[in-house]
């Protein structure tokens, strides 16, 4: 099993080079997913990854704009599908069971919940065209970053403003704030959405100054 260092240098190697250590909140989020990990015995790294992706559904399900319970369960349950996506590739480090197909499965996972996250938006209210774009620009930053990968550009380290985290964040944010004020969900889940499409939009801009800077 490896140590929390030997795990940090794995986890720079699998995300193009990133110093985990280079944010305070970075290592101590990291610090906290290796010793869950640690502890998860013989669970399947995939299992958590389905787990994380079933949670990550779940939230559509339960943005219910008028019902502050449902609301405040979307928004516990996108945080617990931000955590697991953390956990699975943890869970698949420390153990040493790290393979090709479980970075693509995963891969594939996260953008379903990305996916699941904008459809979200959309029940509370948002308008249909603009989940639409928003969730294409962060799809478009993911297929650009998928692509310099494929392209041999391994050190592609850039972490934009708009990554997995900030993501989950923004939709368990509008679910809770939609159930303090249900009566504007339809505002802010709006709000969200344009948030969401912004950075996304800064986001690609970024990856794609990272490979400009490497080609």
């Amino acid at each position: 099993m490896l140590d929390r260092d030997a795990y940090f240098r794995r986890w720079a190697e699998l995300h193009g080079g990133y110093d985990p250590g280079a944010s305070a909140m970075s290592r101590s989020w990291l610090s906290v997913v290796y010793a869950v990990a640690r502890r998860c015995g013989g669970v399947p790294p995939l299992a958590v990854t389905v787990a994380g992706l079933a949670a990550a559904i779940a939230v559509p399900l339960l943005a219910h704009p008028r019902t502050a319970g449902l609301l405040i369960a979307a928004s516990l349950t996108a945080v617990l599908s931000g955590f697991l996506d953390s956990l699975d590739g943890a869970v698949a480090v420390v153990r040493g069971r790290d393979t090709r197909l479980g970075y693509v499965l995963d891969s594939v996972a996260d953008r379903l919940a990305d996916s699941a996250y904008v459809v979200a938006l959309w029940l509370l209210g948002a308008p249909g065209w603009l989940c639409v774009v928003a969730g294409g620009a962060a799809a478009l930053q993911e297929y650009v970053r998928a692509r310099a990968g494929a392209a041999g550009m391994r050190e592609i380290g850039v972490v934009t403003v708009f990554e997995r985290p900030t993501r989950v964040i923004l939709a368990a944010v509008t679910a809770l704030a939609s159930a303090a004020v249900t009566g504007s969900a339809d505002f802010l889940a709006t709000v969200a959405a344009i948030v969401w499409l912004v950075l996304a939009g800064i986001g690609l801009i970024q990856v794609l100054l990272a490979v400009r800077r490497l080609t």
